[in-house]
């Protein structure tokens, strides 16, 4: 007669373990449900927070698609990225090592200007902080997030800075350069542009060509930016 080394309780025990772990493929766990939820109420937060940022502060002014269009899919990487290897042991050196390569950042097409760099790196910090974050409590999270916030609409309003619009002009008449002629030089431009002209700073002379370059600073009409500004040649 063959005696069973069946225990019930211990095949109790085994199952319920089993349920609490879940099915698993391979030594990994299939499906984790509050791992999930987690992931989609994080990623909608974030991506929420980005958004608002991005449509409400940085396009209003700009009316850049291209740079709406890599700022909200830096925020999906980025975020993603963190917290999906968050249980690797490279979360602080992984996320300076994001800062530090973004920061480094320069197309090969145009020069990216200071003010898309800066929101560049907002939305990086924005997703890096909502990606790490697993251990802080919500709160924390939420009043980081609305700074973020507060912060970007108090320096992008027009109560606390007020914004100069620029522009780069090649200017002929280099007589009206001198100092004491600065406000014949203001008079001119302003005849000739059509622009409300506040200052006016002088930048490479070209002796040869009678020529020099100006910087002009003027009052627009509208806070909307305008990207060729800087531009002096074709």
């Amino acid at each position: 007669m063959i005696q069973s080394d069946y225990d019930p309780a211990i095949a109790a025990e085994h199952a319920a373990g089993l349920a609490e772990k879940g099915l698993t493929f391979m030594g990994v766990e299939v499906f984790d449900p509050s791992n999930f939820w987690m992931l989609l109420l994080r990623f909608t937060f974030n991506l929420l927070v980005c958004w608002v940022i991005i449509q409400f502060f940085y396009y209003r002014t700009s009316r850049r698609k291209d740079y709406y269009f890599t700022f909200m899919l830096f925020s999906v990487t980025v975020f993603l990225l963190l917290f999906l290897l968050q249980s690797i042991p490279m979360q602080i050196g992984f996320a300076l090592g994001l800062f530090a390569i973004f920061g480094m950042i320069r197309y090969r097409t145009e020069t990216v200007q200071i003010r898309e760099m800066t929101y560049l790196f907002v939305i990086i910090g924005i997703s890096v902080v909502n990606g790490l974050s697993m251990d802080v409590p919500y709160v924390s999270v939420i009043v980081a997030n609305l700074l973020f916030i507060l912060v970007t609409w108090l320096l992008e309003s027009n109560k606390f800075l007020k914004h100069t619009s620029t522009k780069i002009v090649l200017y002929e008449k280099i007589a009206l350069i001198r100092p004491e002629k600065y406000g014949e030089l203001i008079a001119d431009l302003k005849e000739r542009t059509g622009l409300n002209i506040t200052k006016v700073e002088v930048g490479h002379i070209d002796f040869l060509r009678d020529a020099a370059y100006l910087k002009v600073y003027y009052k627009a009409d509208s806070d909307e930016i305008n990207t060729i500004d800087s531009i002096t040649r074709f």
